[in-house]
């Protein structure tokens, strides 16, 4: 069996890699597109890599301000979470204090 190899345009990969990373799952968009899924998940890595990968708004992303924002988002719940069982220990106290 011979291997036919295609030659695809810069343009389709990028709409590709955003249409992959938007989709449900790589697999699923790559039946879709009719391209491999070793191909695809290859466009995906060297996007990730070269800081080419664009949100949802269509807006290209640098990987690194993705992992710092990544970062502050987890920090921030993490406070969030502690806020909440401070809130949930005052609740207990103030409903025995008050019954």
């Amino acid at each position: 069996m011979s291997r036919i190899n295609r030659i695809y345009n810069k343009e389709f990969i990028k709409e590709s890699v955003n249409y992959a990373l938007n989709a449900s799952s790589i697999s699923f968009a790559s039946r879709e597109l009719g391209i491999p899924e070793g191909t695809l998940h290859g466009w995906i890595k060297k996007a990730k890599s070269c800081g080419e990968v664009t949100d949802i708004s269509g807006e290209v992303m640098d990987v690194s301000k993705m992992v710092k924002e990544l970062q502050e988002l987890r920090k921030q719940v993490f406070r969030l979470e502690q806020e909440k069982a401070i809130l949930k220990k005052a609740a207990t106290y103030f409903a025995k204090e008050l019954g």
